[in-house]
C-alpha cells in the first residue's frame, strides 16, 4: 500500500471545501482545507485538520481563534489561490476577495462563501502529520443559498449547472 493509493481511496469520498483563516498581530492568513466537519450540536463544536508545518496551524495555536468559510461552487479560483504555497502573505492574499472580520476572532470570512463559523480553540490533538483543531463555535451564519464547492477524486467539482436554488 502506498500513500498515493491511500489518497486515491480516500478521494472517493466527496468533501466540502473551506478556507480556514486566522489573524495574528493584525495580519490575516488563510488556507484551503477540506478536512472540516461539525462535531457537536450541544455545545456547538467544529473540527479542522491542519498540516503540522502549516503557517496557519502555528498562527491559530498562538491566537486561540479562527474562522472557517464554506466555499460556494463559484469559488474554485479562491480554493486554488488559498492552496498555493507561493501566494502572498497577510492582507495581500485577500486582495480582490470580499471579506469581513469574524465577529469573535477577527479572522477573515470570505463573503462569497455559503456559510461561516467563527471559533475559539477548544482543544488540539496531534494526528500523524496533521493537528486536529476542535473549535467552539462563537458565531456563525449562512452567507448565500448557492451550492457548495466539492472536492472529489483529487479535484474541485462545482455543483451541477442545473441544480435548483430552491430548497424543498
Amino acid at each position: 500500500m502506498t500513500h498515493r493509493h491511500f489518497r486515491r481511496a480516500a478521494g472517493r469520498f466527496p468533501t466540502g471545501v473551506t478556507v480556514v483563516s486566522g489573524t495574528l498581530d493584525g495580519r490575516p492568513h488563510g488556507t484551503t482545507v477540506n478536512a472540516f466537519t461539525t462535531v457537536s450540536m450541544d455545545p456547538l463544536i467544529i473540527m479542522v485538520a491542519l498540516g503540522q508545518h502549516s503557517r496557519l496551524r502555528t498562527l491559530i495555536l498562538h491566537s486561540g481563534a479562527f474562522a472557517v468559510t464554506v466555499l460556494s461552487a463559484r469559488q474554485s479560483r479562491d480554493a486554488r489561490w488559498f492552496a498555493a504555497s507561493d501566494r502572498p502573505d497577510g492582507e495581500e492574499a485577500f486582495v480582490g476577495r470580499p471579506w469581513k472580520p469574524g465577529p469573535h476572532s477577527g479572522a477573515p470570512v470570505l463573503l462569497d462563501g455559503v456559510g461561516y463559523f467563527d471559533c475559539s480553540v477548544r482543544a488540539t490533538h496531534t494526528a500523524g502529520d496533521h493537528t486536529v483543531v476542535l473549535g467552539n463555535v462563537e458565531a456563525f451564519d449562512v452567507l448565500s443559498e448557492e451550492p457548495p464547492l466539492l472536492f472529489h477524486d483529487s479535484r474541485l467539482v462545482p455543483a451541477p449547472a442545473n441544480e435548483s436554488k430552491e430548497r424543498t
